[in-house]
C-alpha cells in the first residue's frame, strides 16, 4: 500500500465530540454509533523460577537482592490478561475496572516494586496509548469484515510520541546508547558523559536547530488533524494493512534508526481509525490503557468472540478515568 500524508476533513469527528470534556469516554470517541467495545490492552508479568523474589523494601533487604542478581536466576515472563489478573487478586473484572484498583490489594511497595500476587508473580501494567503489535493485527482483522471500505481510511498517530516528528529543539528526538569494553573488562556507556548528558544551564542559551524523527522532515512540518486537546500525523490508508503479518515492517513510521543501532523493527500502533465509510471508529487515546471500537453491535459481538482479544461492550458515556472503578474501590 502505498501510505499519503493527508489531513482529511475531520468535521464529523469533532462534532461527535464532547466539548468540553466532560470526563466521559466521549472526550475522545465519538458518539452516535450503535455500540462499544473496550478492548483492554495486556500487561505482562515475571518471577523467579524455583525461588521467590527478595523482601521489600530494598534497603532493609540490600543483601538478598544483591545476591539474588549475582545469581542470575531464570524469570519466567508471560502476558496476562485483566480478568487472569483480577482472578488472581481477588478482585473483579468488568468494563470499568482501572488497573490500580484492580492490582491495589497486591501492591508490595510502592514506587519500588510492581504488585505481586499471593503465587509469586509481579505485575508490570499494560501500554498506555499503544497495542501490542500482535493484538492490533487480530482486532484489524475483525474491523475490516466489518466496513466496505477496508482499503481505505484514515489513519492518524498522535504528534506527540517523542521520536515520531521532527522539532526544533537543543536536543535530538531520541538517541542510542552502545556499550564497549573498557581495558580492564568491564561494560561501559561508549562516550556517554561526554556525547548524551547536556548540561541544563547552558541548555537554555544553546539555540535550538531541526531535530530529525522519524517521520520526513516534509511530513513532520506538514499539516495536522485536530481535535480537542490532540493532533495527529494523518496518512490516508487501510485498516486491512494492520491485519497482515508483520504490519510494522510495512508501515511509513517504522523507526529504522532504531533498526539500524540494533533494535528489532518497531512502529507505533495508530490512536485513531476509521474507515472512508465510517462504519466503524477506532480510538487508542494516549492516556488509556484500552482501545475503544465505536461500531455495530454486530462488530462489538465480534470483537467480544475474538479469542485473542479482552473485550468487552461497553455503554455511552462510560468514564475511564483513573477513579471510574467503584466495584474495585
Amino acid at each position: 500500500m502505498q501510505w499519503t500524508p493527508e489531513v482529511p476533513n475531520a468535521d464529523w469527528l469533532r462534532a461527535s465530540l464532547d466539548e468540553p470534556w466532560r470526563g466521559t469516554m466521549h472526550d475522545a470517541v465519538p458518539r452516535y454509533f450503535p455500540a462499544y467495545a473496550r478492548i483492554f490492552h495486556p500487561a505482562t508479568r515475571d518471577r523467579p523460577v524455583g525461588r521467590p523474589w527478595p523482601g521489600l523494601p530494598y534497603a532493609a533487604h540490600r543483601r538478598e537482592w544483591d545476591a539474588f542478581h549475582d545469581a542470575a536466576p531464570e524469570i519466567d515472563v508471560e502476558r496476562v490478561g485483566w480478568a487472569e489478573t483480577a482472578a488472581a487478586f481477588g478482585t473483579t473484572f468488568h468494563p470499568l475496572a482501572q488497573w490500580q484498583r484492580v492490582v491495589a490489594p497486591g501492591v508490595a511497595v510502592e514506587h519500588e516494586d510492581g504488585p505481586r500476587d499471593a503465587s509469586g508473580w509481579r505485575y508490570g501494567a499494560p501500554a498506555i496509548g499503544e497495542l501490542d503489535a500482535d493484538v492490533l493485527a487480530a482486532l484489524a482483522g475483525v474491523l475490516a469484515a466489518h466496513t466496505t471500505t477496508p482499503d481505505d481510511g484514515v489513519v492518524a498517530l498522535w504528534e506527540g510520541w517523542g521520536d515520531l516528528v521532527g522539532h526544533l529543539g537543543v536536543t535530538p528526538s531520541r538517541s542510542f546508547l552502545s556499550l564497549t569494553t573498557a581495558d580492564d573488562g568491564s561494560d561501559r556507556h561508549d562516550e556517554l558523559l561526554a556525547r548524551s548528558i547536556r548540561d541544563p544551564l547552558n541548555d537554555a542559551f544553546r539555540k535550538p536547530r531541526w531535530q530529525p524523527g522519524i517521520l520526513s522532515d516534509e511530513i513532520s512540518r506538514g499539516g495536522r488533524l485536530s481535535t480537542l486537546g490532540r493532533d495527529y500525523v494523518v496518512f490516508r490508508g487501510g485498516i486491512a494493512e494492520f491485519a497482515a503479518e508483520g504490519w510494522v515492517e510495512r508501515m511509513p513510521w517504522r523507526d529504522r534508526d532504531a533498526e539500524a543501532a540494533g533494535f528489532g523493527p518497531t512502529a507505533h500502533s495508530p490512536n485513531l481509525v476509521w474507515p472512508a465509510d465510517r462504519a466503524w471508529a477506532l480510538v487508542s487515546e494516549i492516556d488509556w490503557d484500552s482501545t475503544i471500537v465505536a461500531g455495530s453491535t454486530a462488530l462489538v459481538s465480534a470483537l467480544c468472540a475474538h479469542p485473542a482479544l479482552e473485550a468487552v461492550p461497553i455503554e455511552q458515556n462510560s468514564s475511564l478515568q483513573w477513579d471510574a472503578d467503584r466495584i474495585n474501590a
